[in-house]
């Protein structure tokens, strides 16, 4: 089988490390089946679109919707090498999922409007599918159901798709949770490559970055807690298994 590459942006690097742990979990893949690619210090690996089997792009601290000059020479360097990959993905039908951070680039980089007006704090949220999504072959594979949870906590997220992306799952909080583009390339609001636990311990990482009240940390750790997200991981299980060649 040729490999897929994680993408990661996250500069910390026990952060980026369950990161890892957590996609090579999910998709089932073995440590050499899955090239990690760390673009927020390293430029993309010498690979021809032919060398590997899918891209998959999970969460960043980085908001691609900030204005430039905020951004940091990291994220500067990161999203140079994304949006250069992502001319190939899209070039070449390279199969690909993005992940929150992933759906800010993926829809940047196909021209949707990306900004803070239905940004969601840390949570667990219903997430539905459309009728295209009920139809798409990565969710049937997945076997989704029609009504499933989601754990989010972003900044930014999808206002307006442009025309040529499909509309896979919706939510009331941020009304573009998933969307397609092309044969093979989705994006996701929602974290397909994290459970309860997981997001929890990311969280904890990140709570002085504006996600939620540092404050609150606890009360919204234990509202977690109290709910069940083991479905959206399926996508990474259903993309590795898919698209592997």
């Amino acid at each position: 089988m040729k490999p897929f590459v994680q993408i990661a942006t996250r500069p910390e690097d026990d952060v980026a490390l369950t990161e890892r742990t957590a996609v090579l979990e999910f998709t089932g893949l073995a440590e050499d089946e899955l090239i990690w690619a760390r673009l927020d210090r390293d430029p993309f690996p010498d690979l021809r679109p032919e060398d590997i089997s899918g891209i998959i792009l999970c969460g960043s601290p980085f908001t691609v919707s900030d204005p430039a000059e905020e951004k940091s020479d990291a994220q500067v360097r990161a999203e140079r090498e994304i949006f250069r990959v992502l001319d190939e993905v899209i070039a070449h039908d390279v199969p690909f999922l993005g992940a929150c951070y992933g759906i800010g680039t993926l829809g940047t980089h196909q021209g949707a409007l990306i900004d803070r007006t239905y940004g969601e704090p840390l949570s667990a949220v219903e997430v539905t599918l459309t009728v295209d999504g009920a139809e798409d072959p990565l969710i049937r594979a997945a076997d989704l159901p029609e009504t499933f949870t989601g754990l989010v906590g972003h900044k930014e997220a999808v206002h307006t798709l442009p025309d040529h992306a499909t509309l896979l799952a919706s939510g009331s909080g941020s009304p573009v949770q998933m969307f397609r583009v092309g044969t093979r390339q989705y994006a996701t609001q929602f974290h397909p490559e994290l459970d309860i636990p997981s997001i929890i311990e990311r969280a904890r990482a990140y709570r002085d970055h504006g996600y939620f009240s540092p404050d609150e940390m606890e009360d919204v750790f234990d509202a977690l807690r109290d709910r069940s997200a083991d479905l959206p991981p399926r996508l990474l299980r259903a993309f590795a298994t898919l698209f592997a060649r």
